[in-house]
């Protein structure tokens, strides 16, 4: 009979781990899985979409230039004796602007008086032959040929006695020609001539202004020209560019300049406002277009997504100045400067304007004003 083995059963004994040894306890703790830190927030700039009507807005530099201005020239031609004007002095009408030596045209005034007074004693002369010969007719001491002749003698030196005297209206004319005067009361804007200098008749020599009524003068492409016409126009001065005003389209050529291929624009403000001549001014011209609501956002924050224009939206989540970012698709109706003019997302929604390039579909932000991008920012110093 085989003898009966007793075995000992194995007692397999699990001890705590506060009851190891300690250097067992902490390789145990150093294997456990970390706790995940928590998801940090990027922070975004945002702007908030406005819708306002669509608006053209064109924007041209010109100049300040008087309604009215002359170009002054000598009705003669001769050597300048004196120049009475220089540019920015005020004139008033019939001022002496220069004068030019009359030496030659007072000989010729004399010529002429001296011609007259021949003639005209010609012509007194020829008259008493006429009525001579016309009484000796009577008794048949001269023929009719001859008191014909007579008649026609006479008629003769009195006509060349009045041309003679038109021809001695016109040097003193001439005469007084010598003395250019200010046809208005303005300013002079030009001078183009010194005293000695040896001028031909007609040739402009002055320009006069007048201040009462100062114009913003433009020049319109062509492609612009049909927009222009419709538009409300606001002007500044390049001295204060802060400060613009309302201004009145008053002319536009209808034929465009041979070399600049552009039409001229004459705009005028308010009667009370002066402008200095010659300032640099900015037009902005705005028109409203076919009435659709548009938001202007910075050119930076459009993207595309699959081809198209798009935006990315912060839509927010629950905790207070936190969201998530999406990408929504946006119509593009213009470009203003370094905005973009679009259409779609809702109005008030906040899309995101710089650094859209490290964005993707579910990213959580932190908006620019929220505690919680405070708090990122006072946890990094």
């Amino acid at each position: 009979m085989n003898p009966i083995r007793y075995e000992e059963p194995t007692v397999k004994t699990r001890f705590p781990a506060a009851l190891m040894p300690l250097p067992i306890a902490a390789l145990l703790a150093a294997c456990s899985p970390a706790t995940p830190p928590a998801e940090a927030l990027r922070p975004v700039r945002t702007a908030e979409l406005r819708y306002d009507d669509a608006r053209e807005a064109n924007r041209y530099v010109g100049t300040v230039q008087a309604r009215h201005e002359v170009d002054q020239a000598f009705r003669v031609g001769g050597k300048v004796a004196q120049r009475k004007v220089d540019v920015g002095q005020a004139v008033r009408e019939g001022d002496v602007i220069a004068i030019l030596d009359d030496t030659d045209y007072r000989l010729a005034e004399e010529a002429a008086r001296q011609q007259l007074v021949a003639a005209t004693a010609q012509a007194r002369q020829a008259e008493s032959d006429r009525q001579r010969f016309e009484d000796l007719k009577g008794d048949g001491s001269v023929s009719a040929a001859d008191d014909e002749h007579a008649q026609s003698g006479a008629e003769k030196a009195q006509a060349a006695a009045e041309a003679l005297a038109r021809n001695l209206e016109l040097a003193r004319n001439r005469l007084k020609y010598t003395v250019l005067r200010a046809p208005i009361s303005g300013v002079v804007t030009a001078v183009r001539f010194e005293v000695g200098q040896v001028i031909a008749e007609g040739q402009p020599v002055v320009s006069i202004s007048r201040q009462s009524e100062p114009e913003i003068v433009v020049d319109v492409p062509e492609d612009h020209l049909a927009s222009f016409k419709a538009a409300k126009f606001k002007a500044s001065l390049a001295s204060a560019p802060d400060e613009s005003f309302d201004v009145v389209l008053r002319e536009l050529s209808p034929q465009a300049a041979p070399q600049t291929r552009t039409f001229r624009a004459r705009l005028k403000p308010d009667l009370a406002r002066k402008l200095p001549l010659g300032a640099t001014a900015t037009l902005v011209a705005q028109r409203t277009t076919d009435g659709a609501q548009v938001a202007a956002l910075p050119a930076a924050a459009i993207t595309q997504n699959r081809g198209q224009p798009a935006v990315w939206v912060v839509q927010r989540a629950g905790a207070e100045g936190a969201g998530t970012v999406e990408l929504v698709g946006v119509t593009v109706h213009g470009y203003r400067n370094d905005d973009v003019l679009v259409s779609g997302p809702k109005a008030g929604e906040l899309v995101i304007t710089a650094g859209i390039q490290k964005m993707a579909p579910g990213m959580r932000v932190a908006l620019p004003d929220s505690s919680i991008l405070d708090g990122d920012k006072q946890a990094s110093r």
